[in-house]
């Protein structure tokens, strides 16, 4: 069974900094590539980030390059966001998910995941 729990959000000012985590289980997470999702209210979950299964390639959404960096932890099956410069447009719930080959992330689509954790709420006061 699938299970993806995320956590570290939280409320910052805009400038902030804030670490995400998501930790994975039941799935093949070594050899996965993972993503960062995100979903504002009344607006699509879209992609934020995401790393290849060994950590050599990362891709991130235009709105966020230079700002969040993305990493991971496969011994621990652990993944990261490290997010600087916080603005009042990151605040979103955020999610982790399994994204074959990044393919989704980089398609501005979301993947085929069916398992869906709760999310951690980022939220950035101006």
């Amino acid at each position: 069974q699938v299970q993806v729990v995320e956590s570290g959000g939280g409320l910052v000012q805009t400038g902030g900094s804030l670490r995400l985590s998501c930790t994975a289980s039941g799935l093949s997470f070594a050899v996965a590539s993972m993503g960062w999702f995100r979903q504002a209210p009344g607006k699509v979950r879209e992609g934020v980030s995401c790393i290849a299964w060994n950590g050599g390639s990362a891709f991130y959404a235009d709105s966020v390059k230079g700002r969040f960096t993305i990493s991971r932890d496969n011994a621990k099956k652990q993944l990261y966001l490290q997010m600087n410069s916080l603005k009042p447009e990151d605040t979103a719930m955020y999610y982790c998910a399994a994204d074959p080959g990044c393919s989704a992330s980089k398609g501005g689509g979301l993947p085929n995941f069916d398992d869906w954790g709760q999310g951690t709420q980022v939220t950035v006061s101006s």
